[in-house]
């Protein structure tokens, strides 16, 4: 229910849910997989490219690309990981995991922004890394972003922002769990930080909030869709908002007051983490109106939902 009245659902769940699992992973992967899930995306030469986060029984990620002509069936799945953590770079054992891919106009290329782990003060610690690439085939390593640790969920926005390069990430501060976003001229030194998406003081996204896919750009605005994270009886609940940005300032113009997408099939509530869909990728089609959202279902399989760019617009001017 929104202001009194039967909310019309925004996205709308592909039929053949979920379209990756740990089973249709090549028998010559070099180990056995217990979940394939969050993955960034993007368009590669008329295909759909997602990097999934490939989660091995040891609890170790690295991230595999999957292919498909039309974003939804016969995936074309790699062999072999396609980037694993580089101990040479700073990031450990753990893994890598999270990826969002934004697409550089300006540098003529992609930005891979997800997370590793590098010892801190504390032990291990999330923070943020960067790759670049021109086509998934090779691959060059930024120097880590000097952001607050610990830090998850980073994404680019797809253009500079007064000529500086604007990076949104997830910092844990004085127990909070804001989205923040920093600034760069090279995408290598970053700075004048500041809180881009607060969690609210209660309801669906009061415990923590964190950036989905890339913001994408509109007449209108940056439309930026988030997570937002409820505690409950039975445990943390993720589902997904939606906020739109103003295209220069980056100050919200409206956000969703109610989530917009949340966990109810079977394959988002019994799995790994149940209650939890975690997008990391789109894909907009502006002939067609569509954004395809793909998401992590409950850390373990990987999910498309769909729906009209225009409808998420008037629903945006509506809050």
């Amino acid at each position: 229910m929104a202001n009194g009245k039967e909310m019309k659902e925004l996205f709308c769940r592909y039929e053949g849910n979920p379209i990756l699992t740990p089973e249709m992973w090549p028998v010559q992967y070099p180990w056995p997989l217990a979940a394939v899930f969050n993955p960034g995306a993007t368009k590669l030469n008329d295909e759909v490219l997602l990097l999934v986060r490939t989660e091995s029984r040891e609890g170790y990620s690295s991230l595999t690309i999957a292919k498909s002509a039309d974003g939804k069936t016969n995936w074309k799945i790699s062999e072999r990981p396609t980037l694993l953590a580089d101990r040479n770079s700073g990031e450990e054992f753990f893994g890598l995991e999270d990826p969002r891919i934004t697409w550089i106009e300006e540098r003529k290329e992609y930005i891979i922004v997800y997370v590793s782990f590098r010892v801190g003060m504390a032990g291990w610690v999330p923070s943020i890394s960067l790759i670049s690439t021109k086509d998934f085939i090779s691959f060059e390593r930024l120097v880590g972003p000097r952001l607050i640790p610990p830090n998850k969920d980073a994404a680019l926005f797809p253009r500079t922002i007064r000529g500086r390069y604007a990076l949104i990430h997830r910092p844990f501060i004085d127990g909070r769990a804001d989205i923040w976003v920093s600034f760069s001229p090279n995408l290598r030194d970053w700075g004048a930080d500041q809180v881009l998406i607060p969690a609210q003081k209660e309801g669906w996204d009061s415990d923590r909030v964190g950036i989905g896919p890339p913001p994408i750009e509109t007449e209108e605005g940056w439309i930026t869709f988030y997570h937002g994270v409820e505690k409950t009886i039975s445990g943390r609940v993720y589902r997904v908002g939606v906020a739109l940005l103003d295209l220069e300032t980056l100050e919200i113009i409206r956000r969703s007051p109610v989530w917009i997408f949340g966990p109810k099939e079977d394959y988002e509530m019994r799995e790994n983490n149940g209650g939890v869909v975690f997008p990391c990728g789109n894909v907009v089609n502006e002939k067609t109106d569509e954004i395809f959202m793909y998401y992590g279902a409950a850390d373990k399989t990987v999910g498309l939902s769909i729906a009209s760019l225009k409808e998420i617009l008037n629903f945006l001017k509506s809050c």
